[in-house]
C-alpha cells in the first residue's frame, strides 16, 4: 500500500510544504546565482526516470560552461565556482528537485536520477534500480554517497527497491539530515563529482 500510493502522496504534501516554507531561500539562491553565474541559475539535464522514462531534472547551477580550445567542457574541478562549491556542499543545489517531485517525476527517497547514457551499460541487476521514481535523496546516499564505487552505489539502490517501507523512508531522510550537517561523502576520492560510469567490471 505505501509503496504504490501512499509514497506518491506523501512526497507531494512534504514537497509542497517545503517549496512554502523554503520559498525565501529559494529566491535568495536566485540573486545570489545569478550574480556569482552572470544571470545563469539553474541547471536542468535530461534523466530517466520510472521504468526508464526520460525526465528533465532541475539543479542549482554551481558550474560555469568554460570549454577547452576543442570545445569540450572543462573537468568539473576546474569549472566549479567558489560559490556553486559553497553551495554543493550544503546540498543547496538540490532544492529545486522539489519541483520534480511536486510534477511526479521524482520522490524524496530513492534512487538518485543518473545519466541517460548510463541506461545501455546497465547489467539487468543494475537497470532494476528504475523500478521506483528517482529520489532526491536515497540509500546509496546515507551509505557513501560519491566516496563508493558504481558498482555498491548500484547494489545499494537495487536493495532499496527490494526492502523499500515507511520505516526505512524515514531512516533515510534523518540520516540524509546528518549528512548534510556533516558535509560528508560530497566528492569521491578522485573528482569534486563522481567519475562517468562505463560499465560495470566483469
Amino acid at each position: 500500500m505505501y509503496r504504490r500510493f501512499i509514497k506518491k502522496i506523501v512526497d507531494f504534501v512534504i514537497s509542497l510544504v517545503a517549496f512554502v516554507v523554503l520559498l525565501p531561500l529559494f529566491f535568495l539562491m536566485i540573486c545570489i546565482l545569478a550574480v556569482a553565474n552572470r544571470g545563469s541559475v539553474f541547471f536542468t539535464q535530461l534523466r530517466p526516470g520510472l521504468n526508464g522514462k526520460i525526465f528533465r531534472l532541475i539543479k542549482f547551477k554551481t558550474m560555469n560552461d568554460r570549454r577547452d580550445s576543442n570545445g569540450e567542457l572543462l573537468p568539473d574541478a576546474l569549472r566549479l565556482t567558489t560559490t556553486g562549491a559553497v553551495v554543493r556542499r550544503l546540498s543547496l543545489d538540490e532544492l529545486p528537485q522539489l519541483i520534480n517531485v511536486l510534477k511526479g517525476d521524482m520522490a524524496l527517497i530513492g534512487p538518485r536520477p543518473l545519466l541517460v547514457e548510463y541506461l545501455p551499460l546497465y547489467n539487468v541487476e543494475q537497470s532494476r534500480r528504475h523500478k521506483v521514481r528517482p529520489g532526491i535523496t536515497g540509500w546509496a546516499q546515507v551509505n557513501g554517497r560519491n566516496s563508493i564505487s558504481w558498482e555498491e552505489k548500484f547494489k545499494l539502490d537495487v536493495w532499496y527497491v527490494d526492502n523499500l517501507t515507511i520505516i526505512l523512508d524515514i531512516k533515510i531522510i534523518v540520516n540524509t539530515i546528518m549528512k548534510v550537517f556533516r558535509r560528508q561523502d560530497i566528492s569521491s576520492s578522485s573528482s569534486v563529482s563522481m567519475e562517468k560510469f562505463r560499465g560495470s567490471k566483469a
